[in-house]
């Protein structure tokens, strides 16, 4: 059973093949395997599509970046139409405490994409965050803007 998140419901196209759970990305129009983390990605995304209405066509899901000369991979940054980026979501399993480690991560992925909105989410528990970097300061936002309000 798939553990219920503290994000709106939607209905994904699930598929067993012997035991293992797919779930169909409509993003990069492909059956995913469903781990937890992508269980949450999944359900972000639809959320910022459906409920904050950030176009589709727009967000790209584990992007890659190169951090220190290492390869990583960010969960899922939203550009504006000038394609600049204006949102990254660093996704976790919803057994993953959002600590500072979690911070941290999501910071570094940042000094790369230099993005002024930052969430960091387990399913659960979902933190966002304006980045000021003239200031070299952030602030908490009770909840993700709109799209129309970036």
């Amino acid at each position: 059973m798939l553990q219920p998140l503290n994000l709106p419901p939607h209905p994904f196209k699930l598929t067993d093949d012997n035991g293992q759970l797919s779930v169909f990305d409509e993003l990069r129009k492909r059956k995913i395997i469903l781990t937890p983390e992508e269980w949450v990605r999944q359900h972000f995304v639809q959320y910022i599509i459906r409920h904050k209405h950030y176009p589709k066509s727009l967000i790209k899901l584990e992007g890659g970046l190169k951090l220190h000369g290492m390869a990583r991979r960010t969960d899922i940054v939203v550009h504006n139409s000038s394609g600049e980026k204006i949102l990254l979501v660093e996704c976790k399993a919803p057994s993953v405490a959002i600590t500072q480690a979690t911070f941290d991560q999501a910071a570094r992925y940042n000094m790369v994409h230099k993005v002024q909105l930052l969430v960091v989410t387990n399913g659960l528990q979902h933190y966002y965050c304006r980045i000021d970097f003239e200031q070299e300061t952030y602030q908490f936002l009770e909840e993700l803007p709109s799209y129309k309000e970036l």
